[in-house]
């Protein structure tokens, strides 16, 4: 989902340059979530099977735990950071693709509250772990950034 909202975003911005002065670091800055994200869904799998294979020999265990938190934690700063530059170009981009924008900022809350949940449950009863004190503030800043950009209610 973050590398379908960066791609949005990318998007937007590449056609928002007459706009907004922005847009060229949005699209750089875009660009870079997308591919880095790619890359957290492989390394969310390997850290996954590598606490799997940990568990089953015994050895770190508590390393290979922290990955399946670490890992998802980056997906959700990411998503959130998405979320951020969406509204930006929601706000000063092109204004005909103010809907792409609103689209990405609504995928980039959607991932950031999924990173959460992945967190939750990969930490357990280790909910005071500041790890998931942070990725709540980020899904919940990501959250409330798409939701600025909804209509409001009549």
């Amino acid at each position: 989902m973050v590398a379908a909202a960066a791609a949005l975003v990318e998007k937007s911005a590449r056609l928002s340059g007459k706009q907004w002065d922005g847009a060229a670091g949005a699209l750089e800055r875009a660009h870079a979530i997308r591919v880095e994200s790619f890359a957290l869904i492989e390394e969310d799998a390997q850290a996954f099977l590598a606490f799997i294979e940990a568990v089953r020999s015994e050895k770190d265990v508590d390393a290979a735990h922290a990955r399946t938190v670490d890992v998802p934690l980056r997906m959700t700063r990411a998503a959130a950071e998405v979320a951020e530059l969406a509204v930006q170009l929601a706000t000063h981009g092109n204004p005909n693709l103010r809907p792409d924008a609103v689209v990405a900022a609504t995928l980039a809350a959607a991932a950031a509250e999924s990173g959460l949940t992945l967190i939750s449950v990969n930490l357990g009863d280790a909910t005071a772990d500041p790890r998931f004190a942070a990725a709540k503030q980020l899904a919940r800043k990501a959250t409330a950034l798409a939701a600025s950009l909804r209509p409001q209610a009549a």
